[in-house]
């Protein structure tokens, strides 16, 4: 996955927040979770992105920096050297890798509109933006909580799952697919569950999978995402739909 997500102000992408416990703004009286969302329609990495998790049993909306690892400043922190927007599949189950503690104790959804993957390099690269055809998309994610050693200041970082490409997304994106989570069933309430560690009852999802319809958009560039051409329909697989 090639590091740009479209989170736009969408009824779909509220309705998402929402079905998960969390309730955007225009605030709700009676409501204890009310924070606004990032919206941007051009997410870049290492920038902040809105992202839900579980803490002590509680759906909370948290600013975190899109990757996952950091490395401090003089006074608070930055993104890594390493890169690490995206965590591979096969790298959760690997002792002492980024994701592997995180995988087990700090999962997380990014709710998003769409995403944008890129095909080749230079002059011919190839921009691809994809929606959602009908709601919102939930991206299964890591997150780690950082704290300053001088200063106490905290910071929050998160990556995506990425899975092995899809057959559905190869011509757009060879390398990879990112993990887009179910929402008819149970799938997003047991990857929030900060108290499931056996994560064994997820690896039906390491392999790639097309939950919903996605619009498929050929643009110039992410920074001015002018449609070249026409849509194209990629259908959600058939075991799924």
């Amino acid at each position: 996955m090639c590091g740009r997500l479209n989170v736009i102000d969408d009824p779909a992408v509220r309705e998402l927040c929402e079905a998960l416990g969390i309730k955007l703004y225009p605030q709700d009286p009676s409501s204890d979770i009310q924070q606004e969302m990032l919206f941007n329609r051009f997410t870049r990495v290492a920038n902040q992105v809105s992202i839900i998790r579980e803490v002590s049993g509680q759906r909370r909306l948290d600013k975190a920096i899109w990757w996952l690892l950091l490395e401090p400043t003089e006074t608070s922190f930055k993104a890594s050297k390493w890169t690490s927007f995206n965590t591979r599949y096969d790298k959760l189950n690997v002792p002492g890798s980024a994701g592997y503690k995180a995988f087990r104790q700090s999962r997380c959804i990014i709710p998003v509109k769409g995403f944008g993957e890129t095909q080749g390099k230079g002059a011919q690269a190839r921009y691809t933006d994809f929606s959602a055809e009908f709601g919102a998309i939930a991206l299964g994610g890591l997150c780690r909580e950082w704290r300053h050693k001088d200063t106490g200041e905290s910071a929050l970082s998160c990556s995506i799952i990425t899975l092995a490409p899809h057959a559905k997304l190869r011509d757009y994106h060879q390398k990879s697919s990112p993990l887009m989570l179910r929402q008819d069933d149970d799938t997003m309430d047991m990857w929030l569950d900060s108290t499931l560690s056996d994560v064994t009852v997820f690896n039906d999802l390491m392999t790639p999978q097309l939950p919903h319809n996605l619009i498929a958009q050929q643009i110039d560039k992410p920074a001015s995402f002018q449609a070249i051409g026409a849509k194209e329909t990629l259908f959600a697989d058939e075991h799924l739909a």
